[in-house]
């Protein structure tokens, strides 16, 4: 049973978002057990709503990269070379590495005789008459110039051509809200590796990467480099036109490019209302959109007696807050439709509660359970007993 419950909770927090999430009604039995020895005639005295602070208008959260973040990226955006590529004559050429293929081309006349060699981890290569020669960290046209060198002490005037093949010895790292990612992941984001094969700006990574999805926060990208991380403003890149942030990448760079803060965002309903579960604050941004949501309350609601859990962290005490939701309903009164935050637990009683600190007591288990799911040992997972770490 525990293993069965703990995957129905921990599934909805793994699936894709805007979808609605049901818990199991074993997890309501529990609640209602848990919850037995609060009930009372007079109502708990929790904060009313009406009395709490009006919550500020939920803005865009941005980063402000320093100044000093905003310098290493302008600088990082104009260089001429790196472990990817060197600038050669103007041109930008990519430099060979460990386990490159390359196609070295030998011209004779109208003939030409094409080899394909892999540059070994000691990035050297093996050619004609030529053995274990040094070809790491050479572009192309300089890796043609010493094999024709080398070549000439055994062929008379040989004209070479050298071009990479397959590019394996340089990547960089993409995480997060890439549309290739998302196309091969059900759920979050997977981390996967893209070939470089030249200069490549962050723009181009990203267009590698099958561009960013619509959930993606690109006021935010983060970039890590030898341990190091950046702050980039996506956004200003492609809106703005500020090539000063559009990094040219290197090899081992980490791209990140976060979920949106409203789509990770969640809502819990419990108790007295036709569809328990969880769900995403951007479509329940209030009490009674999320009410709305969850199917409304039954008949044997205590509607007048809604409690709204906030900032719930285990070993410390939560805010509860009481709404009168039968008002709200039947008196239009607005002041009880408190704004909602991220994991806001509401739950909607079948009687009355009488203490609040009991009743918060009996909840820690269920509440531990829901938002830190891997803090509950479940080796003693019971219907009457939660031990929690």
């Amino acid at each position: 049973m525990a293993e069965g419950l703990r995957e129905s909770l921990l599934q909805p927090l793994q699936k894709a978002r805007g979808m609605r999430f049901f818990l199991p009604a074993a997890l309501f039995s529990l609640l209602l057990l848990s919850l037995s020895a609060c009930s009372s005639s007079t109502a708990i005295q929790g904060t009313p709503v009406n009395q709490v602070a009006k919550l500020e208008d939920r803005v865009e959260f941005t980063r402000l990269p320093t100044e000093q973040n905003l310098a290493d990226l302008a600088r990082m955006a104009e260089v001429q070379e790196n472990n990817v590529f060197e600038t050669v004559a103007g041109i930008p050429e990519y430099r060979i590495g460990a386990g490159d293929v390359l196609e070295i081309s030998a011209h004779s006349g109208d003939k030409v005789a094409t080899t394909t060699v892999t540059v070994d981890s000691r990035g050297r290569i093996s050619y004609s008459f030529l053995d274990h020669v040094k070809v790491e960290g050479l572009t192309p046209s300089q890796a043609d110039d010493l094999l024709t060198r080398k070549l000439s002490a055994y062929v008379r005037a040989p004209r070479i051509s050298v071009l990479v093949k397959e590019f394996n010895s340089k990547g960089a790292i993409i995480i997060g809200e890439f549309s290739s990612l998302r196309n091969v992941s059900y759920g979050r984001g997977v981390s996967g590796r893209i070939n470089l094969k030249g200069r490549t700006s962050l723009t181009d990574l990203i267009a590698l990467g099958g561009g960013y999805t619509l959930n993606a926060d690109i006021k935010n990208v983060k970039l890590v480099r030898k341990g190091k991380s950046y702050l980039i403003n996506l956004y200003d890149i492609i809106e703005k036109g500020d090539e000063n942030q559009n990094v040219i990448i290197d090899e081992g760079d980490v791209v990140n490019i976060p979920e949106l803060p409203t789509y990770g965002e969640r809502v819990y309903v419990l108790g007295e209302v036709n569809g328990q579960g969880i769900y995403p604050l951007k479509e329940a941004q209030d009490l009674l959109a999320a009410l709305a949501l969850a199917g409304n309350t039954t008949r044997l609601a205590r509607e007048e007696n809604t409690l709204i859990v906030r900032g719930y962290e285990p070993g410390k005490q939560p805010l509860v807050m009481m709404a009168d939701v039968k008002s709200l309903l039947r008196k239009a009164d607005i002041s009880q439709n408190v704004r909602l935050r991220d994991g806001d637990l509401v739950y909607v009683p079948r009687m009355l509660i009488g203490d609040i600190n009991d009743w918060i007591v009996n909840m820690t288990p269920i509440l531990t359970y829901l938002l830190y799911p891997y803090e509950v040992d479940y080796r003693y997972f019971q219907p009457r007993k939660l031990v929690v770490k």
